[in-house]
This record gives structure tokens, sequence and C-alpha cells, in this order.
């Protein structure tokens, strides 16, 4: 019977053994002939590609290069940076991957006095050291056009396409996705992107009219120009020319029904926009006799385009806010006076959103509010919040003010956190569902039956001119082609130079220092835009480094009970100092009585007691934190062996009892 136990036994391990080896032959022959197959068990699905991502990359006309300029030799001793390292290249090997031969990846160490070193300072990836006078790494990406690299021999024809990241960032890490797939796009389409734009406001340059002095363009605009090619669409265009990438509209008041038209079709086509409304625009404010400047006409409105985008907007209502009103002066007051109408707005409250990258503060003046419309096609994703303490006001109590004091006696704070500025995107329907409006002919009544004829004359030729003109006219369409792409903004004043930089004059050069981000806001927004719809879907990835919640929470809590000793402390030294100063008030001869100086012991005595309470939050505080880290290593290094060992045991205890009761079982031969 032992025997053939033995058999048994020796034929199970070696069934076992030629299972594991056939087992370990197909994981190798699955993973060597299907490279693409993934499985990503993240819990913010880290290592998944968005599906913008991959359509970009999949979807190139031509190919383009990947060289990742990273120092792996001088990052030995920084695990920190290095296990970064290795994130960015697996990501940019998943999207080597999913793109179907378009891309190649290069891993290029520059190391010192090399020509690789060379390379990449000829593509401006520039080494940073890791700490002063330390040694310094390169850590950039460089995506190019191979077509237009010369072979090796041969002398350059043209001009290489290339785009650059010259340090990629760790802080930026949930944006990388969306950072590389620009800068691919950025190769594959070279040319700069179109931006035109409708505007109410005087942009682009004008004449003051209270000095008839020429003005020049705001500062914006200026920036805009460094990297798009600008056009100015006409008011009273029929059509948005197709060329146009992007549609910056500011402050639209009075548009006729085509133009309203020619922008609904401009978006339904695929077009983007960017869309600055006001209920109250503070640019369009005219100084009266008294010095007040007032506002007849400062709102602006886009019905009944924003109607069928599913946002809802009022014109006649102003967003205060009282946690993030700025300070400012007003008249001969000797401090500064909060104005709840002019918000600046911290990065607390801006959306984790590629447009907000980068970004600290911006400054609002009289914005207005976007709201999303239920039962809305399309997607509403705010950009830029009001904190909770908020409320909407009619837009008549700024158009002359002179006291922001008044809108403190009024507020009544809302409890509601409203958009300023938000992101639209889906599909969406015509606001013209029965086509292209007839434009308006107007009629002049003659003096003479001359006149009369002539008029006849000039309203034939008049009638006859659209026939002409639709001809040439793109066909109507009744809902979008495809995923539409906006972004709203409810306010203009935020772009006035006022608002967010200081402008000096060097060499004829106007030059700006930013105060405020809200120039960058623009730029980013244009930025995102201005890449094919499958960019403009992606969003930030999760993060890779998970905190220890309960430590953070352990951490709060004892920071509270900090701050409440702390508090108690200088109250307690407060009242002491007054107590002192009402004693030296009393003395005299310069004397220290004795209730003085009972008076200091006591405090002295109270100072020692409070910090020594403050010692013991700190050391109940590590305390907390070390028994903690001891029940988690507990748990890794002893309960799971356990655990293991535990069920091992059960199993085989088992398996004795099944082959006992099998033993007793058998008949007797």
């Amino acid at each position: 019977m032992m025997k053939k136990k033995s058999l048994y036994s020796s034929a199970f391990s070696a069934t076992g053994l030629a299972l594991t080896g056939v087992f370990l032959l197909v994981s190798v022959a699955v993973i060597s002939l299907f490279p693409r197959l993934r499985i990503d068990l993240t819990e913010d699905n880290l290592y998944t590609l968005a599906s913008g991502t991959r359509n970009i990359v999949s979807g190139l006309e031509k190919p383009v290069q990947l060289l990742f300029f990273y120092s792996e030799e001088a990052t030995a001793d920084v695990p920190q940076l290095r296990t970064y390292g290795v994130r960015v290249q697996e990501l940019l090997r998943e999207m080597v991957i999913a793109s179907d031969g378009n891309l190649e990846l290069q891993v290029i160490d520059p190391v010192p006095f090399s020509e690789e070193e060379d390379l990449a300072g000829e593509y401006g990836v520039q080494p940073v050291p890791l700490t002063a006078g330390g040694e310094a790494v390169f850590f950039g990406l460089v995506a190019v056009d191979p077509s237009t690299i010369p072979a090796e021999g041969e002398e350059a024809t043209g001009e290489k396409i290339f785009e650059t990241i010259a340090l990629i960032r760790p802080d930026q890490e949930e944006f990388l996705e969306y950072e590389f797939s620009k800068l691919i796009t950025q190769v594959a389409n070279p040319e700069p992107p179109i931006v035109g734009f409708i505007s109410g406001l005087p942009i682009d340059g004008g004449i003051d009219t209270q000095t008839m002095q020429p003005t020049g363009p705001w500062m914006f605009m200026d920036s805009i120009r460094q990297l798009y090619e600008v056009q100015r669409v006409e008011m009273d265009a029929e059509e948005i020319d197709p060329a146009i990438d992007i549609l910056l509209i500011v402050h639209p008041q009075d548009l006729s029904e085509q133009m309203l038209y020619a922008i609904d079709q401009h978006v339904l086509r695929g077009g983007k926009a960017l869309v600055l409304l006001d209920p109250n625009a503070d640019s369009t404010a005219q100084r009266g006799p008294d010095g007040v400047p007032s506002i007849e006409n400062g709102a602006s409105d886009l019905d009944p385009l924003l109607a069928a985008w599913g946002v809802e907007y009022d014109s006649t209502k102003v967003l205060t806010d009282s946690e993030h009103a700025l300070l400012v002066s007003v008249g001969d007051s000797p401090r500064p006076i909060q104005h709840f109408g002019m918000l600046g707005v911290p990065r607390e409250s801006f959306v984790n959103d590629i447009v907000n990258t980068g970004l600290q503060v911006m400054n609002f003046s009289t914005p207005g509010a976007l709201i999303p419309l239920e039962g809305a096609t399309t997607v509403f994703e705010p950009l830029v919040l009001s904190s909770g303490s908020s409320m909407l006001m009619e837009n008549t109590f700024f158009t002359q003010m002179a006291d922001p004091t008044i809108l403190v006696d009024e507020f009544v704070s809302a409890d509601t956190r409203y958009a300023v500025a938000a992101r639209v995107q889906g599909s969406v329907r015509s606001a013209f569902p029965n086509g292209r409006p007839v434009a308006e002919v107007a009629e002049e009544t003659a003096a003479t039956d001359g006149a009369d004829a002539a008029a006849d004359a000039d309203a034939e030729l008049a009638a006859a001119a659209p026939a002409e003109t639709d001809a040439n006219l793109q066909p109507h369409l009744n809902e979008s082609t495809g995923t539409v792409n906006l972004i709203l903004v409810a306010d203009t004043d935020f772009l006035s130079d006022r608002m967010w930089v200081q402008i000096q004059t060097f060499l004829g050069q106007r030059i700006g220092s930013p105060f405020a981000s809200n120039g960058d806001f623009v730029m980013n927004a244009l930025d995102n835009l201005s890449g094919n719809a499958e960019l403009v879907t992606i969003r930030s990835r999760g993060r890779y480094a998970r905190p220890f919640e309960t430590v953070l929470d352990l951490q709060r809590a004892a920071d509270d009970r900090l701050r409440e000793e702390e508090r108690e402390l200088l109250e307690n030294l407060q009242q002491t100092e007054l107590q002192i100063a009402s004693l030296n008030a009393s003395r005299e001869n310069n004397e220290i009585t004795p209730e003085m100086q009972a008076e200091v012991d006591r405090f002295y005595a109270q100072q020692l007691e409070t910090r020594r309470r403050l010692r013991e939050v700190q050391l109940q505080l590590n305390q907390d934190i070390e028994n903690l880290g001891s029940v988690l290593k507990f748990i890794n290094t002893a309960l799971v062996p356990i655990l293991l060992i535990v069920f091992a045991l059960t199993l085989a205890y088992l398996r004795n009892r099944r082959r006992q009761t099998a033993g007793f079982a058998a008949p007797v031969v």
C-alpha cells in the first residue's frame, strides 16, 4: 500500500512539473505574440491610454520619431526620479504599441561631452541640476518628423520639423498623456492654427473716445499672435471662413441673425470656439462730468446659441462673492475696501483640467455665471468656480457705482458655487432649424418719382444678389457632424490689461509683467482647442503616488489640536500683557511690585505648561503614526504569511482526513 502511494505521489509531482512548464511556455508565447494584450488592475487606470490618444497615434498620416533624453546613469542614486523616469518610458511605450507602427521611441542617455549631449542641445533640451552645485540631468522629450532629417552624409535640404518638451516635470505627471499627444499632433500638423475673432470691444486696438487718440491692442492679443495666425471676422459676414480653426468671440453685442447663424454652422461643422460673455463689461465704461464711470450698455449675450449648446446664462445678473472679493481703493478712503463684484479666484477654485495647468490666481470684474441646462445633449464641465458664499445680483447695481460697500448691505449668500468658466462638449442641434435666416432689406422712402424708380431697381438687384451668393455658401446643417468643443467664460474684463498685467515699454517694445494668470488661461484654452477633437477629449490621468490617507487624517486632527492650543496660548499672552500694562500704569518710581512679579511668574508658568501640552500633542501624533506603521508592518510581514500557513495546514489536515476516511471505507480483501 505504501509503495502504491509513493508511486502516486511521484506521478503527481511529475505531472505538476510538466503542467508548470507548459504554463510558462504558453505565457512566454502569449507575451511574445500578443504584445498589445494588457490588463490594468490599478484603481485609476494608470496604464490605460485614453481613446483619444489611441485614435491620434493610430491615425497619424506619417511616422513620428520620439527622442526621450534621460540621464539614466546620473539618476542612479535618485530613486524617486528614477522611478518617475520608468513611468514616463512605460507611457511612451504604450503609445508606441497603440500607434500601429506610426511612432518610434528612442531612449538617449546624454552623458557629458558626448554626441548625445550635443544632440540634446540641438533640440533645445537642457540639463537641469538636481541640487545647487550638483550634477545636472536631462529629462526631456522631442518629437521629430524623420522625413525632415537628412541621412548620414547628406546635406539638409530644408528645416527640421520638431517639437520639444525641455523638461518633463514630475508635478505635471497627471497631464503627461495630453502633453505627449499634443507634441505628436504638432509635428504631424506643423502649420500654425488660425484664430478668427469677433469682438464688440477694441481688443485689437481702437480709438479712445475721450482723448480721440489711438489705443494699442490688449496684451493678450500680442501673445496670441506669437503662436497663431489671427484673422478678423467682419460683423456682417454671412459665413465663417472654413480655414479658421478657432473662433474667438469677445463681448458679442447686437449680432445680426446672419452672424449668429454663421457661428452656429461653424460650430456644428466641428469648429472650436472660445466665447467670452459679460453681464457688465467695465471696459465700456465712460467717465461722466462728476468723474464717476458709468456703463450704458455693458451686457452681452449669445442667444439663441447658448440654449442650443445646453448653457443657461442671464446677462442681467452679476456674480458676487464675499470670500474671493478683491480689495480696491475708492476715492479718499484711507484703506482698501472689499469689492464683492471683483473676484480674485485662487487655484483651489480651479477644476483639475488641462486648461488650468500652471494657473495660480485669476482676477475677474463683475462676471456672470454659467449654468448647465437640464436635458441638454452636451456635457457641461466647470473650469473656474466661485466660492460657496456667492450671490447673483442685478447688473444695475454696477452701472454707476461709486461706493462698493453697498454690495455688502445687499449681499445674501446663496450657498452655491457658480461656474465663471466652463467647457461644453457633445453633440448639439442647430439653433436655426428652419435654415439660413433671410436678410432684411432696408427700404428708403424717396421724395421723387425718379428716386422711387431707382430704389425699385436697387431692390431688384438686392433681391437677385442673395441667389448668386447662396450658391457659394455651405449647405445647412441641422446637427453637429462630430463632437462640439467649446470653452465659455462669463467675463470679458478679465482680459483687460488692468486685471492681470503691468506693461512697460522698452526700446519701443511692450513688455508685460503678469500678476495674475488670466492671460495664461486664454493661451491654455486656445492651445487645448487648437488640437484635433481627439486631443481635446484627453483628460488628466490619476497619480501614481498614493498618499497614506489614515496618516494624513491623523496629522490633520493633530494640527487642529495644535492650533487650538496655540490659540489659547495667544489669548493668555494677550490677557497677561494687558494686566502687566495695567500694573505698569499704576506703579510708582519704576518699581516692580510684588503683584506685578507674581503676575509675571504666573504667565511664565502658564507658558511653560502650554508648551508642555503642545509637546504632548506632537508626541501623541508621532506615537499614533508609529503604532499605525507597526500594524501595517505586521500585516505585511507576519499576518499574510500566518494566514497562508494556517490555510496550508488546514488543507493538509482535510486531505489527511479524506485519506483516512477512504482507508477505513476500503473493503478488506
